[in-house]
């Protein structure tokens, strides 16, 4: 199943209800949450009071994606504030067990993020505890950027794995994500995809969902 998961990240904040609203007109059927503390990456954006409110502002599930140096202390605050599914860094938390455990508890899925320079090896010991994979493919921490072409066989060798292994795991993709590309990457085995700029950065937020979800339901 095929879902477009707008980022807020690059939304008007000063109508963030209203244009997460004209999204889900448009086929979202979710909202991405960045959550950045300035050290893991090099930006500061939203924390646990705005995920509460969104959560009561909105019937979408909230995915929140945890960019933070400490994420085992927070990830289930995140989904006790109302975040149905809480993703975390494998190259940041070394009880990362722990920590998904932790986020299954408290009801939300419970995912693991790999960056463009980590090595798929990685997962090896974690695919077996998670409800999703989100695959970077631009280096975290700003919205507006390329997407990296040598995502696409990461992704391919991952979709491998998990249908090797028969594993009820989805790939997520973040980054560059627009109508140009889209296709490709759902081709390769994506099925939930953030697309911030390419949502939010256009003056109907609506009709640039609509036709991300177009583009990439074609290919599949």
């Amino acid at each position: 199943m095929i879902e477009i998961a707008p980022s807020i990240l690059s939304a008007d904040f000063t109508r963030l209800g209203q244009q997460i609203e004209a999204a889900e007109r448009g086929g979202a059927t979710i909202v991405h949450v960045d959550v950045m503390d300035g050290h893991f990456v090099p930006n500061i954006t939203v924390g646990l009071p705005v995920v509460r409110s969104l959560a009561r502002a909105t019937r979408l599930p909230l995915d929140t994606h945890l960019m933070i140096s400490d994420p085992g202390l927070y990830a289930e605050q995140f989904a006790e504030a109302g975040a149905r599914m809480v993703s975390v860094h494998i190259e940041i938390d070394p009880h990362i067990h722990r920590t998904l455990s932790s986020i299954r508890k408290r009801g939300a899925k419970a995912g693991v993020v790999i960056n463009p320079a980590t090595s798929l090896s990685a997962l090896d010991e974690v695919l077996g505890f998670v409800d999703y994979v989100l695959v970077m493919s631009v280096n975290p921490g700003f919205g507006g950027q390329e997407f990296i072409p040598a995502s696409l066989e990461k992704i391919r060798r991952l979709s491998r794995t998990i249908k090797e292994r028969n594993l009820d795991v989805r790939i997520e993709v973040d980054g560059g994500i627009d109508r140009n590309n889209i296709a490709t990457v759902a081709a390769a085995g994506a099925e939930i995809f953030v697309a911030g700029t390419a949502v939010f950065g256009h003056p109907d937020p609506t009709a640039s969902t609509r036709e991300l979800l177009q583009a990439a339901v074609q290919m599949v």
